[in-house]
């Protein structure tokens, strides 16, 4: 039962993510990230109540339901962000997702220190606690516009558009955003929404997809996650009282927070590529350097506090690229129309793969032993590859730029023909 109760938030995860691309598409951006905050009240009520009303129901439910919130968000919000943002910042604004999500596990860890709400009386509260988030993005929110892109490309809004844009960029001289604008929804007009099975039918999108989903899996199995979990024994080993792990743990959360803020800071000056290739290569360095003290703890007593380093080390190699610069990718690889759909594929396979790891790990655990973490190196090293070979650099480019680009890259035998203009090409009138 504890088991089920685990596992019911990613699977509504993944059911959020399924429902986000419709969202996006018929209500907006900003109007889905409105109405997604039902989800987080229901869920607040009924762990409030399960308590008092004795109702074990009541908390499967309120994780489902908040699964489903989770997965809505973490698709509609790095969109929302992607899209609203000049291209000069648009990393480092889409990278305030995971800045706020590592907030959230600090701010988990800590609100759940049994000194606070994790105690018998007050665990109802610490679950009910996700309810303040809500209420501050309802209250929020309102005073913020709509995306433009989705005002202008979408529903052809163009004075919406216009003021949306005011609003977000103050005085400054609009003309050429808005002449990107208007290019990016000359490319689009006449075309629909994508599903996403159409995503892997057309070659258009070939890279795209590949990209998508190799560096998605890459991200929820690089063993980041399993870290967190295998933290508690790790200290244990080295010595930490069992009483004083959470407060250790705590450090863990704020690693990520620390270097998600970092990586926000200077993606814009780096690029995307290389955040990634460093983050997956250190993160194979110090995978290793674990797996070594693992081995070796029996034979030298300073090995447990080197594996416990090593944890954070680790941690804060994913915080630098893969936790922030995986997210936007869906933004900044397809058009507007394939976006809302490529952000159901890329969070389905996030929850499944999460689903999948939580599972797994303990059979890992027990059939690996102290190897447990090379699977997770092996993907590590992937990951770098695969970025380092086929991953185009998106900084500083318009979403029409960075498309052209791929189409080179997808048909690379029609480089010498005339520049390509529109996200499909349509074979029999290509002449």
């Amino acid at each position: 039962m504890w088991s089920l109760i685990v596992s019911l938030y990613p699977l509504g995860g993944l059911f959020g993510a399924l429902l986000a691309g419709p969202l996006a598409v018929m209500l907006g951006r900003k109007k889905s990230l409105l109405v997604n905050n039902v989800f987080v009240v229901a869920a607040a009520i009924l762990f409030g109540f399960s308590h008092r009303a004795g109702s074990f129901e009541m908390i499967m439910l309120g994780r489902l339901l908040m699964g489903v919130s989770a997965g809505v968000s973490m698709s509609i919000q790095p969109m929302y962000l992607g899209e609203s943002a000049p291209k000069e910042f648009r990393g480092a604004v889409a990278m305030t997702s995971a800045i706020f999500t590592a907030l959230g596990i600090v701010m988990g860890q800590v609100v759940g220190l049994r000194e606070l709400l994790g105690g018998r009386q007050a665990w109802p509260l610490l679950l009910a606690s996700c309810l303040v988030p809500g209420v501050l993005q309802l209250a929020s929110l309102p005073l913020l516009p709509e995306s433009p892109r989705y005002l202008l490309i979408d529903r052809g809004d163009t004075e919406a558009c216009l003021a949306a844009l005011q609003r977000l960029r103050g005085t400054e001289d609009l003309a050429a955003e808005l002449a990107e604008l208007e290019e990016e929804r000359v490319a689009c007009q006449g075309l629909r929404a994508w599903r996403p099975w159409e995503l892997f039918q057309d070659r258009t999108l070939r890279r795209q997809v590949v990209s998508l989903v190799v560096l998605g899996s890459a991200m929820e199995l690089c063993g980041n996650d399993s870290m967190y979990a295998y933290a508690s024994s790790v200290f244990r080993e080295a010595g930490v009282p069992p009483e004083k792990v959470q407060y250790a743990i705590i450090g863990t959360g704020c690693c990520e927070l620390l270097t998600a803020c970092i990586s926000c800071m200077v993606i814009e000056r780096v690029g995307r590529r290389v955040l990634l290739i460093g983050g997956y290569c250190l993160m194979t360095c110090w995978g290793s350097i674990f797996t070594a003290a693992l081995c070796l703890q029996s034979s030298f007593p300073w090995m447990p506090y080197l594996a416990m380093s090593c944890i954070f080390a680790f941690i804060l190699s994913f915080g630098i690229g893969p936790a922030g610069v995986t997210g936007i990718l869906a933004t900044e690889l397809f058009d507007q129309m394939a976006r809302p759909a490529a952000y159901m594929v890329c969070g389905a396979l996030m929850w499944i793969m999460l689903f999948l790891v939580g599972l797994g790990f303990p059979f890992i655990m027990e059939g690996l032993s102290y190897f447990l973490y090379v699977p997770f190196l092996v993907v590590c090293v992937c990951g770098a590859i695969y970025t380092g070979f086929f991953l185009p650099e998106t900084k500083g480019k318009t979403f029409l730029e960075i498309s052209e680009e791929l189409h080179r890259l997808n048909f690379p035998e029609r480089r010498q023909g005339p520049p390509w203009r529109g996200p499909k090409v349509i074979q029999s009138t290509e002449l």
